[in-house]
């Protein structure tokens, strides 16, 4: 599920019951550079959300560009300059607790030796993946104003090499482009969920917070 302007009412995360979720997050086939590059900013409602999600504060100036069955953020699209002016190569962060961990799972099998394998391989998987990261970087570059700042913007790796599976399913989840997060979506679902994984406790607590 993406999100754009008008779309996915905040959920009221103490609703009860909650349903469980055998599939919590969903690609949606419709996501793309140009709907992610459109997204809206974050509300203060939507930050707190996310900044309980990480467990620390969101950085930077940030948009929703894909949620979860709930409604809840599963990645963000974040600006590349952070809000002191430090440049920030990773474009889409993944933030659904509960996709981070099937990911993690995933890492500690080394499923990025068998993707990396891959790419040495197979020529064609090889040859989309080198594709989608130009236009990664492009988008990291557009977003910029132009701008070519410092730092690696293929934060997951480069055009032959994977070191991240969450940077790559994010850019999956926000834009439908790239084989690398596409596969990582396809091992790592189904994404079993019990309900919300944030409460309106939390987003009080961090909004709160200074």
């Amino acid at each position: 599920m993406t999100t754009g302007p008008g779309e996915v009412a905040a959920p009221d995360l103490d609703r009860n019951p909650v349903p469980p979720s055998d599939d919590a997050v969903v690609p949606d086939p419709d996501a793309s550079y140009e709907r992610a590059g459109g997204a809206p900013p974050v509300t203060d409602r939507e930050r707190a959300i996310v900044s309980a999600q990480l467990g620390r504060p969101a950085r930077g100036e940030s948009a929703v560009v894909h949620r979860c069955v709930f409604g809840l953020p599963t990645a963000v699209r974040v600006a590349p300059r952070l809000d002191d002016g430090t440049p920030f190569p990773t474009v889409f962060w993944q933030t659904c607790p509960a996709l981070r961990s099937q990911i993690g799972r995933l890492e500690a099998a080394h499923e990025m030796v068998t993707i990396n394998e891959q790419l040495d391989a197979d020529e064609g998987f090889q040859s989309a993946h080198a594709a989608a990261t130009q236009r990664y970087v492009a988008f990291r570059d557009e977003l910029a104003g132009g701008e070519k700042l410092p730092g690696d913007p293929r934060a997951g790796g480069n055009e032959r090499y994977v070191k991240c599976l969450h940077v790559h399913a994010a850019h999956f989840l926000a834009t439908n482009d790239g084989p690398v997060g596409e596969r990582t979506m396809e091992l790592a679902r189904p994404v079993p969920c019990s309900g919300p994984c944030v409460s309106e406790e939390d987003v009080a607590t961090w909004t709160a917070r200074p």
